[in-house]
């Protein structure tokens, strides 16, 4: 999902605040302006300052059942009618929220006028807030900004459907890269290299005599290179899980999604990981000091092995494939990494896959041995959890050499960042055979939700208390 929808999409709950507030604050005024009072006097004491606050609380309440009315659901309708129909929904469960608290509550208001004059107003202030957004994102699809680059393939009628609406409007937020119109050896060929030099979000399927290989061929080649694929419904014969669907130019369009870590659920991990990864950095703090100034007295060399053996910097894989800087506490002796594939190779213990594990690995510093046994060494990944290029919880990084290797299936575990902890840490750690890893990493990609990371975070302490040879 482009960073843009989120954008968009996290803004509405600011905005939708804010318009509500402006409701509450316009009925208010409306009450005591000089030609309401002169038609209905004014028989009650409500002085601003305990009304505000009361609307501060009471909008709070009403962006949480904006929440579960589905007003925030990132790939939600694009029709404009429909979304102002959730927001009549949502604005009336809050005036029913409204006057269940004040029949439980009779001097929270002592206006019905206010409450239901708030009402109207927060029905035309949100609607009002929601169309500037949509109107702000189209005006921004325009100069390109949060365009979703798409490759249609197709010969007929239904993909001729699809390119003219993408290219006739240009507000649409889908800009055409590249039409395939038949698949053969040489447009899979050239189809494989486009998206591999281009930047590519989305392939829309869009050919009714696709055959059903064909269809999941292009899925695959979609799931090995992180974007989004999306087919005309009625043309696929067979059943896939998670999928949503729209309408696009009077086509049915399913997209099928590769995670529930999508849209708000991205969102939510993000938050959780800000959160969590700050508060952690600092109760660790004399950890991370002790440890630094143990490393110092240890052996000669940095505090952190950030660097390869040629002074490049180190990196791991990331989600989508791209890699990052990374590093961690030195555990080793300088200038020893390059050793694990040429002197030490031979004592490779990981046969069932790319990894590469040491067993008694002369490398290993007396600290080193220490930090690893506990996993003391990877705690400065908190910061890179801080920074958005991990996770607190996901499938481990690995090395760009590694994931080289990695077989066409084993490359569902790039779609998310990469975390400090994961199933495969807390199932075995690294006494796992490499498909029983990819298999837990696969499994939570696809049920992911918040208590499954929190559960994950409480059993990582125990994972690491649990006796292990230290590799």
């Amino acid at each position: 999902m482009k960073r843009s929808d989120l954008t968009f999409s996290f803004l509405l709950i600011p905005i939708d605040y804010l318009m509500v507030i402006l409701a509450g604050v316009s009925a208010y005024y409306i009450r005591f302006a000089d030609f309401t009072t002169d038609i209905r006097p004014i028989m009650f004491a409500l002085p601003f300052n305990n009304y505000f606050s009361i609307i501060l609380a009471v909008a709070l309440l009403w962006i949480i059942i904006f929440v579960f009315t589905g007003m925030y659901s990132i790939s939600g309708s694009k029709r404009l009618a429909q979304e102002l129909h959730k927001v009549f929904i949502g604005c009336s469960m809050g005036l029913v929220l409204i006057v269940i608290l004040i029949f439980f509550q009779r001097e929270l208001f002592s206006s019905r006028f206010i409450v239901l004059v708030g009402w109207l107003l927060a029905i035309i202030y949100v609607s009002l807030g929601r169309i500037f957004i949509r109107w702000l994102q189209r005006k921004l699809y325009k100069i390109g900004y949060g365009v979703k680059k798409v490759v249609v393939i197709g010969a007929y009628k239904t993909a001729d459907n699809l390119i003219h609406e993408f290219e006739s409007k240009k507000n649409s937020g889908y800009k055409v890269v590249k039409r395939v119109r038949e698949l053969n050896s040489d447009t899979w060929e050239n189809l494989y290299l486009f998206i591999q030099e281009n930047e590519v979000d989305e392939i829309i399927q869009a050919d009714s005599n696709l055959n059903k290989t064909e269809v999941l061929k292009l899925y695959d080649l979609a799931s090995e290179n992180h974007i989004s694929f999306k087919y005309a419904a009625d043309l696929l014969g067979i059943k896939v899980l998670k999928t949503e669907v729209t309408e696009i130019a009077g086509v049915p369009v399913a997209e099928v999604k590769r995670t529930t870590l999508d849209g708000w659920g991205r969102i939510m991990k993000r938050v959780f990981d800000l959160i969590v990864s700050s508060i952690l950095i600092i109760l660790l703090s004399p950890i991370f000091i002790l440890t630094a100034i143990l490393i110092k007295i240890d052996s000669k060399g940095p505090v952190f092995f950030s660097k390869k053996d040629d002074g490049t910097h180190l990196s791991r894989v990331g989600e989508g494939g791209k890699s990052f800087n990374y590093f961690k506490f030195r555990s080793m002796i300088p200038y020893s990494d390059s050793m694990r594939y040429n002197e030490l190779a031979k004592k490779n213990i990981r046969n069932d896959g790319p990894m590469v594990k040491i067993k008694d690995d002369p490398r290993v510093t007396k600290v080193g041995r220490v930090i690893r046994r506990w996993s003391i060494d990877e705690l400065p990944e908190l910061f890179l959890v801080f920074a958005g290029k991990m996770s607190l919880v996901g499938p481990r990084p690995h090395l760009p050499e590694e994931v080289a290797k990695y077989e066409n299936h084993h490359k569902k575990s790039l779609t998310i960042k990469p975390g400090i902890t994961g199933l495969a840490q807390i199932s075995g750690r690294s006494d796992l055979l490499f498909e029983e890893e990819v298999k837990l990493d696969v499994y939570y990609i696809e049920n992911w939700n918040l208590l499954l990371d929190l559960s994950i975070l409480l059993k990582t302490p125990w994972a690491v208390i649990k006796s292990r040879e230290a590799q």
